[in-house]
């Protein structure tokens, strides 16, 4: 066995195991030179509460590297309304920032899913390089929250809506 052949089977393992364990669903935009660029992504995660911040991880498409450029950007934490957008901006060449989707401008600048659960705008604190994708940590300056409900989640690569617990 090679060391490629190692390596193969370990990403493909290490791939299956993450399809095993679902995820919230996100949406990250930010206004770019040649207009607005975003991504969907399941690696969001709470870092800190003081002050505020987040993670996640990206690869390097065009989009991506439009968010990791950007001085600022938002992280829209979707429900189930958005499961089609999400789908959308997961998928190269699908329908993106469409009046359809529900999209607004903040005065900043930043692309603003309406209806998001909560809507994130956050500012880079660190970018760190791993293999072929980047690690964002980010401080959140300003937080919109939404219309609370199911959930939306990602889950051996479909979106699922789980039922929020009553009174919650």
């Amino acid at each position: 066995m090679t060391t490629s052949d190692i390596d193969i089977g370990l990403s493909t393992r290490f791939r299956e195991a993450f399809r095993c364990y679902p995820t919230g669903v996100a949406l990250i935009a930010a206004a770019g030179p040649d207009g607005p660029a975003g991504l969907t992504a399941s690696s969001v995660s709470s870092v800190s509460v003081a002050p505020p911040a987040l993670s996640f991880s990206v690869m390097g498409s065009p989009s991506a590297r439009v968010v990791t450029d950007a001085s600022a950007f938002v992280v829209h934490l979707l429900g189930p309304a958005h499961a089609a957008v999400a789908r959308d901006f997961a998928r190269p060449g699908a329908p993106r920032f469409t009046p359809e989707q529900g999209w607004d401008t903040l005065p900043t600048g930043e692309p603003l899913l309406r209806g998001a659960q909560a809507a994130l705008r956050c500012r880079p604190l660190h970018l760190l390089p791993v293999g072929t994708s980047t690690v964002v940590v980010a401080e959140v300056v300003d937080i919109s929250l939404g219309p609370d409900g199911d959930r939306l989640i990602h889950h051996d690569r479909t979106f699922s809506t789980v039922t929020a617990p009553k009174g919650h």
